[in-house]
């Protein structure tokens, strides 16, 4: 009877190991399931949180658009209370979480639909543009530039018009008017998207460039040092101390830092200004202290009459670096 019996406890054993090894597949794939539910929906509430904190930054720094427009007679002052136009980040704190937001005011970029050859070209050649002939690289971008916003056919010495962009794999017409963005510079000739929107490295013409300032003069309150050498005359000694005097202070006239200009002021004189822009860019980050990258949202705006204003752009969600934009 003992060895009739033995068999069948065998495999009754075997039966036993392989239903506990299933449940325990299970239990373990419910437990991971759990966690990687409990993860999920943690980062889920997180991701919002963040979204509504960078959210607020941008009500918040149009709130401070309203008070430099409201009090500008606090701006000269060294202890004043509103925020900076160059880009440098202000950061809030609000239910526990926090949102980084940079103000940048477009008249501190170049106008690309106004700008002066010389200006276009001091930029090109202070940006170390990637390739071997750099002097034959920066004369065919600003002479294609020119080509493409003036109203003829007539192409400059390195230039192009429609010969050119018709002979194109995929061609098309020359705009021969103004830009009615920066990024539509892929379209002219010997723009990559490498030079157009830079790499981890390095930036591109898109931080030095807009479309909306609607005038020639750079506001040295709000340009950054690319841009501030860029102007005819400026030196590295002059960009630095005049960065260097808006961290306390912005500037209310060019007298104010005659000293700072020195014998450059006459030449500097006819491509600036101290008067602030209407249109700004805000980038705000909502993050909280173990995610620093966080949610992040870029808007363009421009100030109406009546304390109105109005969007221009709204992109979300986007990748904002954490460094300060004042060191470019």
């Amino acid at each position: 009877m003992r060895s009739i019996l033995s068999p069948q406890r065998g495999i009754a054993l075997l039966m036993v190991l392989w239903v506990l090894t299933i449940l325990m597949v299970i239990v373990f794939s419910f437990s991971y399931l759990a966690r990687t539910e409990s993860f999920s929906s943690r980062a889920f509430k997180e991701g919002w949180e963040n979204k509504f904190l960078a959210e607020a930054g941008i009500e918040r720094a149009i709130m401070e658009l309203f008070y430099r427009k409201q009090n500008p007679q606090n701006l000269g002052e060294e202890e004043q209370e509103s925020w900076r136009i160059d880009g440098t980040e202000q950061v809030g704190e609000l239910g526990g979480g926090y949102y980084g937001v940079r103000l940048v005011d477009e008249s501190g970029k170049i106008d690309l639909n106004l700008a002066p050859e010389v200006i276009l070209r001091n930029l090109m050649n202070s940006l170390n543009l990637p390739g071997e002939d750099q002097d034959l690289l920066v004369n065919t971008l600003v002479d294609s530039i020119l080509d493409w916003r003036d109203p003829d056919d007539f192409h400059r010495l390195q230039g192009a018009e429609n010969d050119y962009y018709r002979s194109l794999p995929h061609p098309y017409q020359a705009k021969n008017g103004n830009f009615d963005t920066v990024e539509e510079l892929i379209l002219v000739k010997g723009v990559t998207a490498e030079i157009l929107y830079g790499n981890d490295q390095k930036p591109g013409l898109v931080d030095f460039l807009t479309v909306q300032a609607k005038t020639n003069k750079i506001n040295l309150n709000a340009a950054s040092k690319s841009v501030l050498m860029a102007l005819p005359g400026m030196t590295p000694e002059i960009a630095e101390a005049v960065a260097a005097y808006r961290q306390d202070k912005e500037i209310l006239s060019l007298q104010e830092i005659a000293g700072l200009l020195g014998e450059a002021q006459v030449q500097l004189a006819p491509y600036v200004t101290v008067a602030a822009g209407n249109t700004f860019t805000i980038e705000s980050r909502g993050y909280k202290k173990n995610n620093q990258a966080g949610y992040g949202i870029q808007a363009k705006i421009t100030l109406e009459g009546n304390n109105q204003y109005r969007y221009l752009s709204y992109k979300n969600p986007v990748i904002i670096k954490t460094e300060k934009k004042t060191s470019e």
